[in-house]
């Protein structure tokens, strides 16, 4: 969320102009950098703290060059949430785990249960998964006829509907399963 997007909310809901919103919420952001800057702590009660906390020197690596570099002390802001934002964190938390539950749950009745492979002798691994999932069934090809002119493209032939084959093309091409087809 965005100020501008906090001011629209605010001047929604107290019925005041967005510029004077606007002006006000930068005036509360205004009042606690300078506390901060001040006061090194500013504690907004059920919301939480901000302070101001020194980082000591310490040594980093470099994440592109690999290199070991020092890093000076600083510095920096830190915020810890008031109990009433736990709170509200906690209870999306929940809801979401519930909800990711319920949807697991979805899933596994959609799913057809797993069967474990039936045992087989040794080297049939592959034959029983094979007998488990046939795949796709298609019809036997009529044998060729012996005939010279016979084109495997002919009726009869278990092909057709297939263009015929030309010179320098062997016919209909199959594709492994990690191939890609062509045009994809």
């Amino acid at each position: 969320m965005t100020k501008k997007e906090i001011v629209k909310t605010i001047s929604e809901e107290i019925g005041l102009t967005q510029l004077k919103t606007k002006e006000i919420v930068q005036l509360t952001f205004d009042a606690i950098i300078e506390a901060l800057v001040e006061e090194r702590r500013i504690e907004l009660r059920n919301f939480g703290v901000f302070e101001v906390k020194k980082r000591a020197a310490r040594k980093a690596r470099n994440p592109r060059t690999g290199e070991r570099v020092d890093v000076a002390e600083k510095y920096v802001v830190t915020f810890k949430p008031g109990k009433t934002m736990e709170e509200r964190v906690r209870q999306l938390e929940e809801s979401e785990a519930a909800q990711a539950a319920e949807r697991r749950t979805q899933e596994e009745q959609r799913e057809p249960p797993k069967t474990e492979p039936t045992s087989s002798p040794a080297g049939s691994t592959d034959a029983a998964r094979a007998a488990e999932n046939p795949g796709p069934q298609v019809p036997p090809a009529s044998p060729p006829s012996g005939d010279a002119n016979h084109h495997p493209n002919q009726p009869g032939s278990g092909l057709s509907g297939l263009p015929p084959t030309s010179e320098g093309n062997e016919g209909p091409r199959t594709f492994e399963e990690n191939e890609p087809s062509p045009g994809a």
